[in-house]
């Protein structure tokens, strides 16, 4: 099995040519980096009274943080530009790091939802499930759960190769890790599937509530709010549905069940571009930060009127300073 394995690799070359690729990946990592440091400081700033939604906001930071470690890594890779052991370093470790960070945002991102919907419902008797207390003991169980599907894809002993021009990640794999990532790909999957019920229900039920009282005295905050929630479930579909379209036919491409050339490169291209989507939550979950988190916003919106009044003052001080000398 191994020896079909590595001929097939060896005549059917499928992750060549991603250059285009890493100039997106820049935009991306430079983009989401500065909205994930303006975040922090819009956090590190909140009040003492912090909610259960802004404890699964933290975390989603926290995970961002984690992909901005992991960018750079796969940009020099892309490129063809990284020595041999930084490819192995990549496979093993900054690799499962990119996807630690898709589905820890994917199940925060249902929580966040969920927790929206808590309390557009005012329920009494749900209001133990919206404390903070839970909401940390939730949180730490999500990222022991994402963890121990993901760190034995870093820890499982890999193969020793020979050192050629192109290889994936599943070359250095021994049959174990082989089967623990065919096995993590549709755990992953099934989280994805059940974050996305989560986040669809919660929405509906949320826009179904806030849309039965349009017409009251508080219409246009329940418009801002119902854009806010179509906003945030289309980034999530845009973001993370394709890739997981792919996800499958891939795994199973790189398992040799497809064995067919041009459908792997094909496969692989898809993979590589639905994968660009979903690593672009990096800049999608600023837009999160804004629309769910009063710190955030109130942050910038203090930054931006403190800058114009700050403009105001230095061109009311040159016109000043005009009539003086006229």
């Amino acid at each position: 099995m191994t020896d079909t394995t590595n001929s097939t690799d060896l005549t059917c070359e499928v992750n060549k040519d991603l250059e285009p690729f890493t100039y997106v990946y820049w935009l991306i990592f430079m983009v989401g980096f500065f909205g994930s440091c303006f975040a922090l400081w819009a956090f590190i700033w909140r009040d003492n009274n912090q909610k259960c939604l802004s404890i699964y906001l933290i975390n989603l930071l926290i995970a961002d943080f984690l992909l901005t470690l992991a960018l750079p890594f796969k940009i020099v890779i892309d490129r063809g530009s990284a020595s041999w052991k930084l490819r192995i370093f990549h496979c093993q470790v900054t690799a499962c790091i990119i996807y630690i960070n898709m589905y820890l945002s994917i199940i925060f991102l249902g929580f966040v939802s969920m927790d929206r919907c808590l309390q557009t419902i005012q329920s009494a008797k749900l209001y133990q499930i919206q404390k903070r207390g839970f909401a940390k003991m939730l949180s730490t169980v999500v990222w022991a759960l994402v963890l121990s599907i993901m760190l034995p894809n870093m820890l499982i002993p890999i193969k020793d190769i020979p050192e050629r021009e192109t290889v994936g990640c599943i070359d250095f794999k021994t049959e174990v890790g082989r089967n623990w990532h065919v096995l993590s790909n549709f755990i992953s999957i099934a989280i994805f599937l059940n974050c996305s019920a989560i986040i669809l229900i919660s929405n509906c039920i949320t826009i179904k509530k806030l849309y039965s009282n349009k017409d009251n005295e508080e219409a246009s905050n329940i418009k801002a709010a119902l854009v806010k929630i179509f906003l945030v479930t289309a980034g999530y579909i845009v973001c993370f549905l394709p890739y997981h379209i792919v996800r499958i036919p891939y795994t199973l491409s790189q398992n040799d069940v497809i064995t067919d050339c041009s459908l792997k490169q094909v496969l692989f291209y898809a993979k590589e571009s639905t994968l660009l989507l979903s690593v672009s939550n990096l800049c999608f979950d600023p837009i999160v930060y804004y629309c769910f988190s009063n710190n955030f916003r109130s942050k910038i919106s203090k930054t931006f009127s403190l800058k114009r009044q700050e403009r105001v003052v230095r061109e009311s001080g040159r016109e000043s300073a005009i009539e003086t000398a006229g």
